[in-house]
């Protein structure tokens, strides 16, 4: 039996009744229109919303949430648990110098590089590829091996190529040039 007939208030026959009790189906329906009534509430809209309407909506919030997300504000479902601390994320910053500090005629000028804060090279395996593909992910250009190496404290090039090869394998990296990386 179709759960309409119910919501429309029609008469049920006898055989519909007998279903009708015999399955539940008040509970189920009570059960559908108090949840219903609980999503309209949290998403602080009126009950009346028809599913165009509703759909509408939920589009508009997904792109209002998605536009949040870029910007770096998240909205943790459970902050407690999620994120004990209350702190926002923050992006770290890729420490590479500008193309023009790269040139030998900027520094045959005297130009000084920035200092630049090495960050440290996690110990455990798992982090250490995170670190790379992160840093990898956020560079403007391509990186070699000794490159990575340099972004990180305790890191060697040989080391960072065995990283960066491991993200190439599992399709997180990509070699454009001849011992040149980018993130996939």
């Amino acid at each position: 039996m179709r759960f309409e007939k119910l919501w429309a208030g029609e008469t049920l026959t006898d055989k519909e009744k007998t279903i009708h009790e015999q399955g539940l189906v008040s509970v189920v329906k009570q059960i559908h229109d108090d949840l219903d009534a609980a999503v309209f509430e949290a998403y602080g809209w009126p009950v009346t919303l028809t599913d165009e309407e509703i759909l509408e909506r939920l589009v508009a919030l997904n792109a209002k949430r998605a536009a949040e997300e870029q910007r770096g504000l998240i909205r943790w479902l459970r902050p407690d648990f999620q994120n004990p601390s209350g702190e926002q994320a923050k992006q770290k910053e890729l420490a590479i110098g500008t193309d023009d500090e790269d040139q030998p005629a900027a520094k045959a000028k005297g130009k000084k590089k920035a200092a630049t804060k090495k960050l440290p090279l996690p110990k455990k395996l798992a982090e250490q590829v995170v670190a790379i593909r992160q840093q990898l992910a956020t560079s403007p250009k391509p990186l070699t091996a000794a490159d990575m190496a340099r972004l990180f404290s305790r890191a060697k090039a040989d080391r960072t190529e065995e990283l960066l090869q491991s993200l190439t394998v599992l399709g997180s990296a990509r070699e454009v040039d001849e011992g040149k990386y980018v993130s996939a």
